[in-house]
């Protein structure tokens, strides 16, 4: 019996699947760039020898492009060390900003604060002879209203 791993590279070697490849060497890449600079790359592709860096927000595009040097040696001792990354080639790089999140990190970004729904309702009757009271209660109607119209 075969092992997945086994298939999954027999499958990565067809040349209808070469961007598979690419795509590990791509996130491969981003992964040996520092922490700083993972959060800050959405994502990266190579076309006509230019490396394309997107950044998830334009502070990190200056920063970035003061450290071309260093994002370009770092794909070129990718593309030597690594045998499956060697298409991995780049003269020049272009590093643009980009509204393209990841779905992994916009799951991590997602809000943990609970919202519920209205539970109670405004039919209720009043039967206090106190006025105080009574105004007391139509004005928790009131707001029960309010919250119902909120939801909607």
């Amino acid at each position: 019996m075969k092992k997945a791993s086994m298939i999954l590279s027999h499958l990565t070697d067809q040349p209808q699947f070469k961007s598979l490849k690419q795509h590990a060497c791509y996130k491969k890449y981003i992964s040996l760039l520092g922490a700083k600079w993972q959060k800050a790359i959405a994502f990266v592709y190579i076309q006509n020898d230019t490396l394309f860096v997107a950044v998830t927000h334009p502070g990190f595009k200056m920063e970035l492009n003061y450290n071309k040097d260093i994002l370009k040696s770092v794909l070129t001792q990718l593309a030597t060390l690594d045998k499956a990354c060697e298409m991995l080639q780049a003269e020049k790089i272009v590093i643009f900003h980009s509204k393209y999140r990841s779905i992994i990190r916009e799951e991590a970004e997602t809000s943990t604060v609970p919202y519920y729904n209205e539970l109670a309702s405004s039919d209720f009757s009043i039967e206090s002879e106190d006025d105080e009271i009574k105004a007391k209660f139509e004005a928790i109607r009131e707001r029960i209203l309010e919250r119902i119209q909120e939801q909607k």
